[in-house]
């Protein structure tokens, strides 16, 4: 996954149901001789609308949270969508623009408190390790870093098979990998972590190799290759908001036919276009187990 300069403006044209990081603020600076309590938080995607629903297809979304023993204040840290997920999933076909329009961003929210009753009722919220103030504010500097170069969100991980050991053509960029991220810096810090079992979502999809098509100049511009610019838009177009259930399953076949009778998705990664040729089984929810990660340094002064 590609990093950028600098994370561009959100077009106003984007709009969120549901307003992003509505109650964040900055990360503090803890004292060096603090002791802070991490924990590992999870729940069901959208389990503030849906209950346990998407748990039980083991769609979760997870979050790490922060205690300080000076002060006895709880934060939680989390990465998700700017714009919700089918925004980030699928782009926009907007009448007189030939392109795709994407409200992909993703970002990271920090907030202070931990809410129990959410990420306990339907999920875990469990201790992984201790921390110092010294490695919660060297964590604070890299998540600014990682947050102002990591901008994109990317639903989707792509391996060529179901096997364990298969060729991954392309890794997905959500809330599971930053933390996985998050805890691989306090691992680098000298955190040690508990030896618990951590199991984390990915929605794959299989294909063959990839074929790059181009980016959005050279696919959609004015030298563009306009059946390529035609076909792209035509295979995008079922996956737009649906306002009656006949509408939505009359797109349903339509992908349906695409995507497993005729082996075909593209893929937008990177800000570039790749055809997917895709194969059996198609798609998988996995819900799998990655170890916590184990530090490159001994731990000071916890």
């Amino acid at each position: 996954h590609r990093r950028f300069d600098y994370r561009p403006k959100t077009d106003p044209y984007c709009q969120a149901r549901y307003t992003f990081c509505p109650t964040g603020s900055a990360i503090p600076v803890m004292k060096e001789e603090d002791v802070i309590e991490v924990y590992r938080l999870q729940a069901p995607v959208w389990e503030f609308k849906y209950g346990d629903l998407l748990g039980h297809l083991k769609i979760m979304h997870d979050a790490v949270g922060f205690k300080s023993s000076l002060t006895g204040k709880n934060y939680t840290m989390e990465w998700y969508e700017l714009f919700q997920l089918g925004n980030c999933t699928f782009p926009h076909l907007r009448p007189g623009m030939d392109a795709p329009f994407w409200c992909n961003q993703g970002a990271a929210c920090f907030y202070e408190g931990i809410d129990d009753t959410h990420w306990k009722e339907n999920g875990t919220l469990v201790l992984v390790t201790t921390i110092s103030g010294t490695m919660f504010n060297e964590m604070a500097k890299w998540v600014k870093y990682d947050n102002e170069t990591g901008i994109y969100y990317e639903t989707w991980t792509v391996q060529a098979s179901p096997d364990k050991h298969s060729v991954v053509w392309f890794d997905s960029y959500e809330c599971s990998k930053f933390i996985l991220r998050t805890y691989q810096k306090l691992a680098d810090l000298g955190a040690v972590f508990k030896k618990i079992q951590t199991n984390y979502t990915s929605i794959i999809l299989f294909s063959g190799e990839p074929i790059y098509l181009g980016n959005e100049t050279s696919i959609f511009g004015p030298l563009g290759n306009k059946t390529l610019a035609a076909a792209i838009r035509d295979f995008y177009y079922p996956f737009k908001p649906h306002r009656t259930v006949r509408e939505f399953f009359v797109d349903l076949l339509k992908i349906i036919d695409r995507v497993i009778l005729n082996g075909q998705f593209y893929l937008f990664y990177n800000l570039e276009y790749w055809f997917l040729p895709m194969k059996f089984p198609y798609l998988k929810i996995i819900y799998e187990e990655v170890p916590l990660p184990i530090g490159s340094k001994t731990s000071i002064g916890v």
